[in-house]
């Protein structure tokens, strides 16, 4: 019994597993039926949008060109319509003409005058209501057609700036490759007449001290006052002669040398082979070791007065010294052993910038001491001028007393008398009592300026004006 009723479980369970399998065999069917349906529908939906899109395209591009066919055929029939009713007009004034004609005959001449009047004002409002409409129809057509119009003529504009603007950018790009490349052709030129030029050592002697020259000259140092060219002195019994000497405030001169090898260099510039080119390079750094060692034996210090216990070698280029650290680090080093300071054009400007700026400093120290100089020599001229000053003001002072004095004196004995007399005698008074002078010459009101002996004499002061006394 039990069996029975595990095999019917196992058969339904069976059976619903069958059924939940081809259920879900169904429901996988019927998805991807629905994405396939999915797929179809929306493939269908975009080109039906794009059939749609295409035929709006087409409708507004059909309807465009519609609107531009209408838009000439009305302005053409209104043309024509205009042109028919100018005709009919024509044939009115003419019918009108004709009849007025007929009418004249037979009317008055008051009468015919009127109906003249009548049928001009007729044709007036006539032709006048006629042009109002043409005028209309005509405005219409334009405001369609105008911004079909603009629009060509705006798409035209922009073309043709832009043709424009390419050619000009094409005309700019080809006459600037024309410019670099006959500047190249004139730079390689110029470099290989150059380098021909610089393999001969007076050539690269004297290029040298042209390098030293224009290096001396950016530093604002003066030829006649802060540096001597080619002065020779005497090293070892031997006459030398360094490049140039620097002098210093203070009487210290530095002498700098410019006679610096590098035809090495200029070999490894025009060597095919890389093993040449590193073989002349070595060399080259070589020479500016043996030209340090050589500088450092002739002790320029013990020959030229208030030279510092080192000598200046000028190298002409940068490169020139730049190739030779890479061949040989240690150079510096091995000049500062003997006492040799390697300068380049940049270090050299600076260099002598400072020494300028040292003799700048002088010169302002010798215009100071010449202004206090100065400033004591008016100070003592003042002083004199001052004493001077004084010594007249008392003078005129007494001169004023004893002038006073004298008036005074006059006007009691004289002219009081000889009023006196005149008036006995009934005559004018034709005397004038003598001026009295009461203004006092003022002494100087800065004794603090001037000498000792003028600062007593201000401190004395001018004698008071004497009272007229007999």
């Amino acid at each position: 019994m039990e069996e029975r009723w595990e095999s019917q479980v196992n058969r339904q369970q069976a059976e619903f597993t069958e059924r939940l399998n081809q259920e879900r065999a169904d429901a996988e069917e019927r998805g991807k039926l629905r994405d396939q349906e999915f797929q179809e529908r929306h493939s269908e939906a975009q080109q039906r949008a794009e059939r749609v899109l295409a035929e709006e395209r087409q409708r507004h591009a059909d309807e465009l060109a519609a609107v531009k066919a209408l838009g000439d055929k009305l302005l053409a029939d209104e043309r024509q319509r205009a042109g028919e009713q100018l005709e009919q007009l024509r044939a009115d004034q003419k019918r009108i003409a004709d009849e007025f004609e007929t009418l004249s005959r037979r009317a008055l001449e008051v009468n015919s005058r009127q109906f003249l009047e009548q049928a001009d004002e007729r044709f007036k409002r006539s032709q006048d209501a006629n042009k109002v409409a043409l005028e209309q129809r005509e405005l219409a057509v334009k405001q369609l057609v105008d911004p079909i119009a603009q629009s060509l003529d705006s798409v035209k504009a922009e073309v043709t700036n832009a043709e424009k603007a390419r050619g000009e950018a094409n005309a700019a790009l080809t006459e600037q490759l024309a410019t670099m490349r006959r500047s190249s052709e004139q730079l390689s030129s110029e470099t290989r007449q150059l380098v021909t030029a610089l393999r001969a050592p007076q050539v690269r002697g004297r290029w040298g001290e042209l390098q030293l020259r224009r290096v001396v000259e950016a530093s604002g140092m003066v030829n006649h006052v802060d540096f001597a060219e080619q002065e020779s002195v005497n090293v070892d019994g031997g006459l030398v002669r360094p490049d140039m000497i620097v002098r210093i405030v203070g009487g210290k001169q530095v002498v700098v040398d410019s006679k610096v090898a590098f035809s090495g260099y200029l070999e490894a510039l025009e060597a095919q082979d890389e093993r040449i080119r590193a073989e002349r390079l070595t060399a080259h750094a070589r020479h500016l070791r043996k030209h340090i060692d050589d500088l450092g034996a002739k002790a320029y210090w013990d020959s030229v007065d208030g030279t510092p216990e080192f000598v200046v070698m000028f190298v002409p280029a940068e490169p020139f010294l730049a190739a030779a650290l890479d061949e040989d680090p240690s150079l510096f080093e091995h000049a500062f052993e003997r006492n040799v300071i390697i300068a380049t054009p940049s270090t050299l400007i600076a260099l002598l910038r400072t020494v300028g700026h040292v003799w700048k400093q002088e010169r302002l120290a010798g215009e100071a001491k010449q202004i206090h100089d100065a400033g004591r020599e008016l100070h003592k001229r003042l002083g004199t001028l001052g004493s001077h000053l004084t010594k007249l003001s008392k003078k005129i002072n007494e001169t004023v007393s004893a002038y006073n004095a004298f008036a005074g004196s006059l006007d009691r004995s004289l002219v009081t008398q000889a009023r006196r007399f005149s008036g006995l005698q009934g005559v004018p008074d034709p005397i004038e009592a003598p001026m009295i002078i009461e203004t006092a010459a003022v002494p100087p009101q800065k004794p603090e300026l001037y000498s000792e002996k003028a600062e007593d004499d201000a401190r004395e002061g001018s004698p008071a004006l004497s009272a007229p006394t007999d």
